[in-house]
């Protein structure tokens, strides 16, 4: 299974804050299949604001398979998982996010994260999430 790493993760292996899930990333480099979707390129490339860091990131994210996210087929079950959430009583707050777990969840795709909003995702919609 191929997979997915989150911005929430990606953010702070460019910055060189250790965490369970970054020190995960790094040993999985080279020998895991790791994706990266377009909207996870944009959060995380947004973010910089040395030029040089800006490219040395770039560079460095397009040796990844890049998979386009969203479209009609995701856009609107995302929807229909934020509804159901919701039914739940769980508030989902970044529609980004949802749209990241719903694509995962549809492709077959393992996510490794480091933000909570995708927890429910993971109890409730079967989302698979690494756990370093």
């Amino acid at each position: 299974m191929s997979l997915l790493v989150d911005s929430s993760v990606w953010i702070d292996f460019f910055n060189g804050r250790p965490s369970p899930q970054t020190d995960y990333l790094d040993a999985a480099l080279g020998q895991q299949a790791i994706v990266i979707g377009d909207l996870i390129l944009t959060e995380v490339l947004q973010g910089f604001r040395r030029q040089q860091a800006f490219e040395q990131a770039r560079s460095a994210l397009l040796n990844f398979p890049m998979m386009p996210m969203v479209g009609q087929r995701i856009a609107i079950q995302s929807a229909v998982n934020y509804r159901a959430l919701r039914a739940r009583g769980i508030t989902i707050r970044k529609t980004m996010d949802c749209l990241i777990a719903t694509f995962c969840i549809e492709n077959g795709l393992m996510l490794l994260h480091a933000d909570r909003d995708f927890d429910p995702f993971e109890l409730h919609l079967n989302l698979q999430v690494l756990h370093p």
